[in-house]
């Protein structure tokens, strides 16, 4: 698709969110039609996720963030390189949805809180206030990557910020994960920054700054119905748009081969049901299309702790019906 495409499209999205309102917009469901899907769908994939280990000297990096899905992904030359847990912006606070840039890596980071409710319920700091790094105040940790207009990838507060909404409309990661990205990054870009400059402001509170010239692509997807390597990912509609419809379901299974004639709304409502705030449904196509939506799918903990196993998801089996396991 061309430039003048991509800018036509725009001006044609922006004029329909406008002529109908935006409550009116997303209520008819054209935001599940209209927004970027997850990256990780098969859509896009084929089926198969190939994964690589980081090449230092190959630029060619892109980041994505399914937000439902409390995702971040860095690719290079399309291939997954890792896949980061995150929290993000709370409902008042939303992340922006659709293509952003990260401009710049900042390690030691200050803060300037904007002119906002959240900043009014932070105690002892003002707004337009510049709050050094170290400082307790600071919410930002030790590192931040802007992506433009105040939203940023930044260190969480702590382990539990992973997998909810608690932010002013960013992405929070672990300082460990968001140490490897930053690095990760400046070595695929081959940045002028040195492993003895990062490892001294890890060390202290000095700021280092380094550019990403030409700007780093960051795609935040809003996909609650994702079908990955065959099998359907329900997430949670965090910020209420209305798309965990038994409608989107059945167009989703459609467009990924399945016949949703053959499936009665009440089974399409019970497998959203099973999805909860923290909690995401998940089934192959295979068992979908077999008829055993319900009885083969499972839900799982979106964000996985370190203590947790595999085996505590909570299978949702037929108890009368017992069959031996198929491949799913």
């Amino acid at each position: 698709m061309s430039i003048r495409q991509k800018l036509i499209g725009a001006l044609a999205f922006i004029i329909l969110v406008v002529s109908v309102g935006a409550s009116e917009f997303y209520a008819q469901g054209n935001y599940h039609d209209e927004m970027h899907k997850s990256a990780r769908s098969d859509k896009f994939t084929g089926g198969r996720i190939e994964k690589t280990e980081l090449e230092a000297g190959q630029p060619d990096i892109k980041i994505t963030v399914n937000v439902p899905a409390f995702q971040l992904t860095l690719w290079q030359n399309g291939k997954e390189v890792k896949t980061y847990p995150i929290g993000v912006g709370q409902k008042e606070f939303p992340i922006y949805i659709g293509m952003r840039e990260a401009t710049e890596i900042i390690w030691n980071p200050a803060w300037i809180p904007p002119q906002s409710g959240w900043v009014h319920e932070h105690r002892g700091v003002a707004p337009g206030e510049v709050i050094k790094p170290g400082d307790p105040r600071n919410p930002l940790g030790k590192l931040k990557i802007p992506l433009g207009g105040g939203y940023l990838i930044h260190q969480a507060e702590k382990p539990t910020d992973l997998g909810h909404l608690v932010s002013h409309g960013c992405v929070r990661m672990l300082r460990a994960d968001l140490y490897d990205l930053a690095e990760k990054i400046a070595a695929a870009r081959d940045l002028p920054v040195s492993k003895k400059q990062i490892a001294h402001a890890k060390e202290t509170h000095k700021t280092l700054a380094v550019k990403l010239d030409p700007p780093l692509p960051v795609d935040i997807n809003y996909d609650t119905q994702v079908v990955e390597g065959g099998r359907l990912h329900l997430y949670p509609d965090i910020y209420d748009h209305g798309d965990n419809t038994v409608e989107h379901l059945r167009a989703e299974l459609q467009d990924n081969g399945i016949d949703a004639s053959q499936l009665d709304d009440e089974t399409l409502s019970q497998m959203i049901a099973r999805v909860s705030r923290s909690e995401e449904y998940v089934v192959s196509l295979r068992s979908i299309a077999e008829g055993h939506a319900l009885t083969d799918g499972e839900t799982q903990p979106i964000i996985w702790q370190a203590t947790k196993k595999q085996t505590t998801a909570r299978k949702h089996r037929n108890a009368t019906a017992l069959r031996p396991q198929i491949e799913r």
